[in-house]
């Protein structure tokens, strides 16, 4: 007896303070109305729109999700497992950026010191690229779900156009990667890459201008094509990314069939 009053008061004091601070200015300013973390909430369909609308998380989700859209047979995962492979890009190449520096002298002794001097230097790299040949491989797989499945018809045909640009994106950020060891292999690949670039209709000469910052290879060509790795091309997929998730929820959520 005395052991259930004790958790009795137990209980409401937990009670007390949990009252004291979901009604505090702080976490009223911080949790809006409707959202599960707020006192008072009642499991509703209209409250749950509320939780969904007012949370930045939540607001990439529809309210409702289609029983077909949860069946892991019917989208593998595609897109999720693209944008996890990306995440994890994106983590492991932070943590090479510390030991790497885009010049010619530098940066192949720089890939030999991260590969045998640096501790878990050899599995980040590895996880990077295989990382990166599995986004590409994942992103084709599922645009071809997509088109396997007519997602792409109306009034989805804008978010067809935006994952054609992602997969392009993901093309040109393995290809830019590629280049970055400066290595013999990467020498050869951004020769035969620019040359293709200079047959460009009109602007062709232009284009392989820019891209190897001079009329040949050079640290002008490894300094640009670093930039365009780290910064422009991920900074513009996380652009069309988002757009991407999106229209996914504007349009009816993940496509199924007629």
């Amino acid at each position: 007896m005395a052991k259930s009053n004790g958790n009795g008061r137990l209980g409401k004091a937990l009670e007390t303070v949990d009252t004291k601070v979901r009604g505090s200015q702080a976490w009223t300013s911080i949790f809006r109305p409707g959202s599960v973390f707020r006192r008072g909430y009642t499991d509703s369909p209209r409250n749950r729109s509320y939780v969904v609308m007012n949370s930045v998380l939540y607001h990439l989700h529809p309210v409702k999700v289609k029983r077909h859209a949860v069946k892991v047979s019917y989208t593998l995962c595609l897109g999720g497992l693209s944008f996890f492979l990306f995440i994890l890009l994106t983590v492991t190449g932070i943590f090479l950026m510390f030991f790497y520096r885009p010049t010619e002298a530098a940066a192949w002794s720089d890939i030999e010191t991260l590969e045998t001097a640096v501790a878990f230097g050899s599995l980040v790299r590895n996880m990077h690229r295989w990382a990166a040949h599995l986004m590409v491989l994942s992103v084709f797989l599922h645009m071809s779900r997509v088109f396997y499945h007519g997602a792409y018809k109306a009034p989805r045909e804008f978010n067809w156009v935006i994952g054609v640009i992602l997969l392009t994106l993901t093309l040109l950020l393995s290809f830019t990667g590629y280049l970055l060891p400066w290595d013999q292999l990467a020498l050869w690949a951004v020769t035969v890459g620019t040359s293709m670039m200079g047959y460009t209709p009109v602007f062709g000469p232009q284009v392989k201008f820019v891209l190897l910052g001079s009329n040949e290879i050079s640290g002008d060509t490894l300094l640009r094509w670093y930039v365009l790795h780290v910064l422009l091309l991920p900074f513009v997929a996380v652009i069309f990314m988002a757009v991407h998730f999106w229209r996914v929820r504007k349009d009816g959520g993940i496509s199924g069939p007629l």
